[in-house]
């Protein structure tokens, strides 16, 4: 099965033109983030088998995309190393002069990626089955049963907390793993899945951060799924970076118009769906005035890159006018899903 993998995603992309003490401490930092806080090997002295699953899934995900398997020796004469301990020596592996500095720093953040998206989805996972764990209890008395034997954990307090935790824990660690890029200059975030060119630390702490947090739910995950391809597009030089951009934005829209039942099946296009939140029968839930800057830039932005331009020139933005839509869409969608009333 393919994974998307940060080294691929930026193969054209020249981030490092050398490996220095930063980077050297950045993969001992990250080491210790993969194998001791979201997969943690070993526990009061015992191997950890949830973990050390994790750990091997990830390593066989890169394996397989960069073609190098096992990632690091498997053996020491005749000592067989651990799964962390091959995720170590690949991540600590000592630079050498012959190395492309480029390619050996984005393999090795491609294991942070596929580690900090593993743990992410099990938390994801967590997450859908706590209304399910609490029904049950509330079913058959699960936590009475629970509470006579002592067992707190399987009450519907234990597993409140114990999701609390696992969430209060995945936050902290992506909220390190971004400053340790920081810290290690290197131009990168990790947003929803997928770690990312980053620039501009002001962009990234206002618009870019609070928008992944608002659109983490999976009922956008269109929107998600369109904006990560527009930050990418953009990195790499791709002309559509924009348009992907349009259509997050556009998805948002058409959600909100239909989560609130505004949706009548005569719309064509997003100008129609922009008047279902205009619209003073369901509440003007934008203004006038924000509905006509929305209708704008669909008109002068999403349109001339969507058509075909027949015998004229290609339409194309500038590298600062990709960025300033991208950064446009996250603003507008950030602003209508934090309108939302839940």
């Amino acid at each position: 099965m393919l994974t998307d993998v940060f080294v691929n995603r930026y193969e054209g992309t020249t981030i490092w033109i050398s490996y220095g003490e930063s980077a050297r401490r950045f993969m001992v930092q990250a080491t210790k983030m993969v194998t001791e806080q979201l997969f943690p090997f070993y526990i009061n002295g015992e191997i950890n088998k949830p973990a050390k699953e994790g750990l091997q899934r990830i390593h066989d995900k890169l394996a397989m995309e960069i073609g190098v398997d096992p990632l690091s020796p498997l053996f020491l004469g005749t000592y067989r190393h651990t799964i962390a301990d091959v995720l170590k020596n690949f991540l600590q592996r000592e630079f050498e002069a012959s190395f492309d500095p480029d390619v050996h720093i984005k393999r090795r953040i491609s294991l942070v990626e596929l580690a900090v998206r593993e743990y992410g989805d099990q938390v994801q996972a967590a997450n859908r089955a706590l209304p399910r764990q609490l029904a049950v209890d509330k079913g058959i008395g699960l936590a009475g049963i629970a509470k006579s034997l002592k067992m707190a954990e399987y009450t519907t307090a234990g597993f409140t907390q114990r999701n609390a935790l696992m969430n209060q824990s995945f936050t902290a660690n992506l909220d390190e793993l971004n400053e340790r890029f920081r810290q290690a200059k290197f131009p990168l975030s990790y947003h929803n899945g997928f770690v990312q060119l980053s620039s501009d630390a002001l962009v990234d702490k206002t618009i870019e951060k609070p928008f992944w947090e608002l659109v983490a739910n999976v009922r956008w995950e269109n929107v998600q799924y369109d904006m990560l391809r527009a930050v990418d597009q953009r990195d790499t030089g791709d002309r559509d970076a924009s348009l992907s951009a349009a259509r997050a934005l556009e998805s948002t829209i058409k959600i909100i118009s239909g989560m609130n039942n505004w949706t009548h099946g005569k719309e064509n296009g997003a100008s129609h769906y922009i008047d279902n939140l205009v619209s003073q029968r369901n509440g003007r839930f934008i203004d006038v005035w924000e509905g006509e800057i929305l209708k704008a830039f669909f008109a002068k932005v999403r349109n001339p890159l969507g058509h075909g331009p027949g015998d004229e020139p290609i339409p194309a933005l500038t590298h600062e006018q990709t960025s300033w839509a991208i950064e446009t869409c996250m603003s507008w969608i950030k602003s209508l899903v934090s309108r939302i009333k839940h």
